[in-house]
């Protein structure tokens, strides 16, 4: 009896740990091209929040990261996200290479790489 009782335990244990949900990565991807649609490596671009309310400016995200030799910035949104959250951002994108500035917007959804590509130009 006992041993039966010993082996329910560990059955009912394994499926609690088995069922867990394991948060899956999210991440942003902004590609950087030129006006003549060339990869723009070492780019700076930046992501942030706008106020969508009439209240003092509160900025929940300000991100920079520089685009690598295929012209892509990696963002990491992991610690935004919290499970069950309806929604991550809405960001705007700006990108800086010298005297070139290029914008765009990009919509960050949960658990998923979300990408959008921007151009520069002077």
């Amino acid at each position: 009896m006992k041993r039966l009782a010993f082996f329910g335990i560990v059955i009912m244990g394994l499926i609690v740990i088995g069922s867990c949900v394991k948060k899956e990565d999210t991440i942003a991807k902004i590609e950087v091209r030129d006006e003549n649609n060339d990869v723009v490596e070492q780019a700076m671009v930046v992501l942030h929040g706008t106020s969508t309310c009439n209240c003092p400016s509160q900025v929940a995200v300000w991100d920079t990261a520089y685009t690598n030799a295929a012209g892509i910035a990696t963002f990491n949104y992991n610690e935004i996200y919290q499970l069950g959250q309806a929604g991550v951002a809405v960001l705007d994108i700006n990108a800086y290479k010298a005297n070139r500035f290029g914008q765009g917007i990009i919509k960050i959804e949960a658990e998923m790489t979300n990408e959008e590509t921007v151009i520069i130009q002077p």
